[in-house]
This record gives structure tokens, C-alpha cells and sequence, in this order.
């Protein structure tokens, strides 16, 4: 989709004999537009800023020519002819301005025609390409588990860990007596963290489960009311000696349907890659370029065929959205309220799915603010962006019920700095923009503002929820350790990037592209920075390199590549944004010198067929994955919690296992995946004392006041070590130093649970201990 970036050239109607074609004013000759009126608002160099100019005597003076209000369809001094028309009555008056309404618009019909076809062939494409990735999800999904042919317990055991409490509360709302009692239920929620009483809408980002699950039973409801079959169901032969299952597939399955739309939101997302490339790029090649490279490198840039319940599986693709429409207001000379609109539902919905989108949103705001500094966009405009992220938050605040979190965050403190830098930086340092010190002060005062605000607000309120968030980059520069912060670095997800992800985005030749286009936006940048610093004139800087959308793209790179090199889980929004960024190779303003003396076609296609060599490799060999999900353990520990125990009866154990239990067996569970709750750690910490070396007595007292009826004991959690310094006994070393040495107590369990706990249970890697009462 080939769109303007700056203003648009109308074409002008055909002009009658001795009539005078009308020029805005200042408008240069032959631009096909004046340049946009002077802002109130402060400026900066580089902007598009230009004083109107008065007409020297003549009838168009500063204003410009006006057509008379009263003579809506004329312009210009009427003829006889047309006098002798306009005292003939309304009727010849209509009829006179219809014909020339008709001339008009069949002199841009073919205009019109044209363009829109362009328009509608992007679509089309885009369209095509969210298909093509729908497909490709759902194929590798099915592969990997042979979904289709498991049963409900199956499919929910597929679930694991976070991804089963979440499906857990679409389960209930759509097997409650009605759809608001489901949402009262969750809500009011006994079971998750017995014996407290919590809302998780507030606590756990439960929004898409709630849609969901009013669509399923609309779905149903109508679907019943018309007699119209929803689902196929089978009986499936397990063989080895197990016994056979019944297998249900189609919308009408609650889990299919689940899944369903996940992967269509998903496939809109790669329509969304393509338009979003193409309009950065200004051609249709930079959106083919952007979906190719996403294909070409998709396990580096999404995990929802594997893991679609996940909060990013709903969040991240109106994050998508929200960049475009970032894209497209930085572009743009004036900003209308509609944008402002757009960019603040986007940001709705990318915040209520996922708790960790406001730290994405900080990346943003920093970088927007580091462009302003600069000189590419004007503060006025930055704060009409910020307005807008300002009541996407308070509103997100309130849908989640005060979830004090969000006002408590990083994000929310720099978006109030960065308005008092705005408002206070002229009146204090009471100089221009132009000097280097101005740019470093205004950046220190950001940063040394966003932290002492986020301290401030979080001691105000009492949270620390988010607490472990800043331990967790202590640990990745001065090895900081305690036992929340090893439970979390001692998963690969958050370990630093793997040091074969660069190699794997190298023989893609995705890093390389990218490379040559951060380079030449960093060339042009400083070129147009040292213009700037310098004293040439204003025209003449603005003719420079002043794309500030190019430099925000840029800077977000930065951001994205430090976090995922922190945290290799978030290589999800880097990944992405390096394909966004390749389709850059077919920008006019970037390397139009080089289309001057190549065919763009044969430079993308040329690069897509280096990049197929090693991305076909990639794609074969996801293609190839073939899988069947079994895991008979659970299965029968789950069968037998929902046949020899109360439904009363209150579970504690390992958090993936606790997500399970409580979703197919719908008992009380004290701890659960969720690990971003304060009160939800300490339990967790309570919970897992059980792999320490601490005596048993004292593990059941403080399980006792918890409530907690069984134990579900998992002997490869006490063995097991992923790297050094990460086996549950280890980490317990360091938060309980004073038992080194002593056996771990999941080890004497293992072998003898008397005298106090009750062995009940037990397969090859699940024993249920039961708590007798002291």
C-alpha cells in the first residue's frame, strides 16, 4: 500500500479559458501543497514550520481566495449565461452544479479507480498472508500433539503450567449457569489461592478469557437454537494396554474453539505485518519483505503454535497494530483525534492481556522521547502521543479494577516525567534545543525522574509486587541471588540470549539487511544532527534527513535488542521488529540513490532468494516436527484426585502441577504459576520448602497454616538440574544457608513420608502425601 508521508497532490480541474489557477499560500511553485500553518505549540529544528506569507496587493492577500458562501458550486466571476441560469429558479441551479459535479468526477475517475485498486491489492495480499500464517500455526499445532484426536483431559493436561490456570477460567465461565455468573464466579475466586478470596480479572489479565467465553456461548446458543451440529465425536484407541478415549472435534469443543481463535487473531497479525511493512517501506516489496523474513525466522519470533494460551499470544498482535498507527502519526504533519483515538484503544488492548506490556510501552515513550530531544518531531506532538497513552492507562487501571501495579510502574512514572520535562524545559533552561548539554540534561533528568517517581508511588502504595523485576537485572550484572530471583533465572526463558540466536538471525541474512539499513538511517541521522548543532539555515535543514519515524524504528531496535539479550523470552518483539525494519531495504528515502541504478524488484528478490536458502531449511524442519501428547503420570493422578478425594480437599505442590490440578479436578490450590504476585511468592516459597533441607516438622507446621490437605511430591524436582546452581535443593542453599549439608527433605519423602505425612499415592513421578492434622 503506497501511501503519501507528507501531504497530499491533488489534481488540480481542468481550467476554462482566462481562468487563473489559485496557489495557497506559501506554497512553493510546483509543490502541490503550501506548507502547514504555524503551531502555537514549541518547535524545534528541523520541524516542518514556515510562516504564511501576505499577497502583495491583488485579491488573495494572506487569506488566499475565498469562494462567495452564497454561490456554493461556482468559482470564479460568473458568465451572462450562468446569471441567466441562477434567476431561473433552483431547479436550473441543481442541474447546472450536478453537470459540473459529474464533470469533476469523471475527470478523476480513472484516478480514483486506480488508486483504489492499489489499495484493495494490498489488502488482498495482506489478507493472503494472514491465511498463509493461520494455516502454518495451526499445522505445526496439530503436528506437534495431534490435538484433534485427544480427549478433554488430554487436552487439557496440553495446557501446562500458566497456560492451564489461564483456560481454567474460560472453563468455568462456560460451564456456569449463565455467563454472569462465570464472571462472578472468577471474580470471587475460593479456589486458586484457598483459603483467600481474589478477583483475578484484577490479578491476571483475564480479559481474552472472558471474550471467549461470551463468544462460545453465543455461538452454542445459536448453533443449538438452529439444530446445527458444532462438533464430531469419536472413540480414539490409545493401544499399549490403554483404555480407549472419547475424541471430540470442531468449534463446539470448548478447547478447540479456545485455540481456534488464538490463531486467527494471529493470522491477522501477519495481515498486520504486511501493511505495517509496506507503509514504512512506501512499497508493496517491503511489506513482502517483512512477512518473508517473519516466515523465514519463525521460531525466533513467536511461540504461540506451541504455547497458545499464553498473554502474549492475545497482546502482542494489537501491539502490531499500535506501531503502525504510531508509525503512521509520526509521519504525518498535523495529528487528528481519530489517531489519537486509534492509538489509545491499541493500547488498551495490548495492556489488559498482558502485564508485562507496560514495560514494552516504557521502551516506546523513552524512544519517542529520545526523538523529540533530537529535534525530529515537535514537543507538541509528543505530548498529544503521551495524552493518549496517559488515558489508555487510567482506563486500563480501571477495567482492572485499581490493579495498582499499573500506576505504581516504571511506564506510568516516565510518562509523567517525561510531561513536566515538556512543560518545565523552556521555562527553566531557557535556551534553544540546538546544544549537545540541553539533550543530555533533559535525558538525565528522565531517567534520575522515572525511578525516584516509580520509589516514591510504590512506598505510597505499599507495592511490591513488582519487586523482583529490578532483582532480576541485578542478578544479570552483579549475580545478585536469592530464591524468587533463581526461580526465575534458572528457566532458559530467562536466561540471557542464547549465543546461537545472532547466528541463526546471520544465515537468514536477516541481521545483515538490517545492519545495512540501521547504518544508513545512523549515517543520514548524524548528518542531519550536525546541521542541526550547526548555524545553517532552517529551509535548508528541513530538506536534510527529517523522518523521524525512521529514527524512532531505530532507537526501538536499541531497546528490543537490550531486552532480549537480557532476557532471551523477549527476543519475541526483536525478532519481529528486525523483519519490520528489512523491509526498509526498499525505501525511497533510504536508498534511492541505489534505484537509480538497480530495479528495486531485482534487489528484494535477489536478497528473498539468498534469504530462502537457510529460511526453507527453517521452515522444513518445523514442518517436520511430528508428535502425539501423552503423559500417563498425570492422567492418573488426576483420576484418582477426582475419584478418592473431597472436593474440598486443598492441593499444594509444584506450580505447572497445581495448574493442572485445579483445572481438571476444579480442587483448591494454594500456590499457582503466576508468579508476579508478592503474596503468591511468599506462599510459593512456603510451598517449596518441601525441596529444602529444612526438618519435616517444620515444613508441615507452616503447610498446616496454609490449609493445605495433600502434598503432590515430584522426585525429579529434587534430582534434577538444569545448569549449575539450579536444582531445588541448591537454590534453597542459598535463601537457607543454615541447613547446608542436611539431606533434602524431598529425598527422605521419597523413600519413607512417616511420621508426618501419609503416603496415598504414588506413580513413577507423582506421590501424594496427605497432611494428617496435628
Amino acid at each position: 500500500m503506497v501511501v503519501p508521508t507528507r501531504g497530499r497532490n491533488k489534481e488540480s480541474p481542468p481550467l476554462k479559458p482566462g481562468q487563473q489557477q489559485h496557489q495557497s499560500p506559501g506554497a512553493s511553485p510546483g509543490s502541490g501543497r503550501g506548507r502547514p500553518p504555524h503551531s502555537p505549540c514549541r518547535q524545534v529544528p528541523g520541524g516542518a514550520r514556515a510562516m504564511r506569507k501576505g499577497g502583495g496587493g491583488g485579491g488573495g492577500g494572506r487569506r488566499g481566495a475565498r469562494s462567495d458562501p452564497q454561490r456554493p458550486c461556482r468559482e470564479g466571476p460568473a458568465s451572462e449565461g450562468e446569471r441567466d441560469v441562477l434567476g431561473r429558479g433552483p431547479l436550473r441551479l441543481l442541474r447546472v452544479c450536478g453537470d459540473r459535479l459529474r464533470v469533476f468526477v469523471d475527470g478523476r475517475k480513472a484516478f480514483v479507480i486506480k488508486a483504489d485498486s492499489k489499495i484493495w491489492l494490498t489488502f488482498l495480499l495482506a489478507a493472503f498472508a494472514g491465511v498463509l500464517h493461520w494455516c502454518h500455526i495451526t499445522t505445526l499445532f496439530e503436528n506437534d500433539r495431534h490435538f484433534s484426536h485427544l480427549s478433554t483431559l488430554e487436552r487439557e493436561m496440553a495446557f501446562r503450567t500458566e497456560m492451564g490456570l489461564y483456560y481454567s477460567y474460560f472453563k468455568i465461565i462456560i460451564e456456569a449457569p449463565s455467563f454472569w455468573n462465570g464472571v462472578w464466579a472468577i471474580m470471587n475466586d475460593r479456589l486458586t489461592e484457598y483459603p483467600l478470596v481474589i478477583n483475578t480479572l484484577q490479578r491476571f489479565n483475564l480479559y481474552p478469557e472472558v471474550v471467549l467465553a461470551s463468544w462460545y456461548r453465543m455461538y452454542t446458543a445459536i448453533t443449538d437454537f438452529f439444530g446445527i451440529p458444532t462438533k464430531t465425536c469419536w472413540t480414539v484407541n490409545r493401544g499399549k494396554g490403554l483404555s480407549p478415549v472419547e475424541s471430540c472435534e470442531g468449534l463446539g469443543d470448548p478447547a478447540s474453539f479456545y485455540v481456534t481463535v488464538i490463531f486467527l487473531l494471529n493470522g491477522l497479525m501477519m495481515s498486520l505485518f504486511f501493511i505495517y511493512g509496506t507503509y514504512l517501506s512506501g512499497s508493496r516489496l517491503g511489506g513482502l519483505v517483512t512477512v518473508m523474513c517473519f516466515f523465514f525466522n519463525h521460531g525466533e519470533c513467536t511461540r504461540v503454535m506451541w504455547t497458545p494460551p499464553l498473554r502474549e499470544s492475545f497482546s502482542y498482535p494489537f501491539l502490531v497494530l499500535q506501531m503502525l498507527l504510531l508509525t503512521y502519526i509520526l509521519r504525518i504533519p498535523n495529528i487528528n483525534t481519530g489517531s489519537l483515538i486509534a492509538l489509545c484503544v491499541s493500547n488498551i488492548f495490548f495492556m489488559l492481556p498482558w502485564q508485562f506490556a507496560q514495560f514494552v510501552l516504557l521502551t516506546q515513550i523513552a524512544s519517542l522521547f529520545a526523538v523529540c530531544i533530537m529535534g525530529y518531531i515537535d514537543s507538541c506532538k509528543l505530548q498529544k502521543i503521551l495524552s493518549a497513552h496517559m488515558v489508555s492507562l487510567i482506563l486500563c487501571f480501571i477495567l482492572m479494577f485499581g490493579n495498582s501495579m499499573l500506576l505504581t510502574s516504571y511506564y506510568a512514572a516516565s510518562l509523567v516525567v517525561i510531561w513536566g520535562i515538556l512543560e518545565l524545559s523552556p521555562k527553566v533552561l531557557k535556551s534553544s534545543r540546538r546544544e549537545v548539554y540541553i539533550w543530555v540534561i533533559e535525558g538525565c533528568a528522565w531517567l534520575f525522574g522515572t525511578v525516584t517517581l516509580k520509589y516514591l508511588t510504590s512506598l505510597v502504595f505499599g507495592i511490591a509486587d513488582d519487586a523482583h523485576i529490578g532483582n532480576i537485572l541485578k542478578s544479570k550484572f552483579i549475580g545478585y541471588k536469592d530464591f524468587d530471583t533463581l526461580m526465575y533465572t534458572c528457566a532458559a526463558e530467562f536466561d540471557f540470549m542464547e549465543k546461537e540466536t545472532p547466528v541463526r538471525y546471520t544465515k537468514t541474512l536477516l541481521l545483515p539487511v538490517v545492519l545495512v539499513v540501521f547504518g544508513v538511517i545512523l549515517k543520514k541521522a548524524i548528518k542531519y544532527l550536525m546541521w542541526t548543532l550547526s548555524q545553517a539555515g532552517q529551509y535548508e535543514r528541513e530538506e536534510r534527513f527529517n523522518h523521524g519515524e525512521l529514527v524512532y524504528h531505530a532507537l526501538q531496535l536499541l531497546a528490543y535488542s537490550v531486552l532480549a539479550i537480557l532476557i532471551m523470552r523477549l527476543k519475541l518483539f526483536l525478532t519481529p521488529h528486525l523483519c519490520v525494519m528489512a523491509s526498509l531495504v526498499c525505501s525511497k528515502q533510504l536508498f534511492g540513490w541505489l534505484f537509480c541504478k538497480i530495479q528495486p524488484k531485482t534487489l528484494v528478490f535477489a536478497i528473498l532468494a539468498l534469504m530462502a536458502i537457510e529460511g526453507s531449511a527453517n521452515l522444513q524442519t518445523q514442518w517436520n516436527i511430528m508428535g502425539e501428547f501423552s503423559n500417563l503420570p498425570q492422567e492418573e493422578l488426576l483420576e484418582w484426585i477426582q475419584v478418592n478425594t473431597r472436593q474440598d480437599a486443598v492441593f499444594a505442590g509444584a506450580m505447572p502441577t497445581m495448574a493442572s490440578v485445579k483445572l481438571s479436578t476444579l480442587r483448591p490450590i494454594v500456590n499457582h504459576p503466576h508468579y508476579e504476585d508478592a503474596g503468591l511468592r511468599a506462599r510459593t516459597k512456603v510451598v517449596y520448602s518441601m525441596y529444602s533441607r529444612k526438618p519435616a516438622k517444620e515444613v508441615k507446621r507452616e503447610l498446616i497454616k496454609l490449609g493445605v490437605t495433600y502434598y503432590i511430591l515430584e522426585e525429579s524436582l529434587c534430582v534434577s538440574r538444569k545448569k549449575p546452581g539450579c536444582s531445588m535443593p541448591e537454590i534453597w542453599d542459598v535463601e537457607d544457608p543454615a541447613n547446608f549439608g542436611r539431606i533434602p527433605l524431598c529425598s527422605l519423602m521419597s523413600k519413607d513420608s512417616r511420621p508426618y505425612f501419609i503416603t496415598v499415592f504414588e506413580n513413577s513421578n507423582y506421590r501424594v502425601l496427605k497432611i494428617p492434622k496435628e
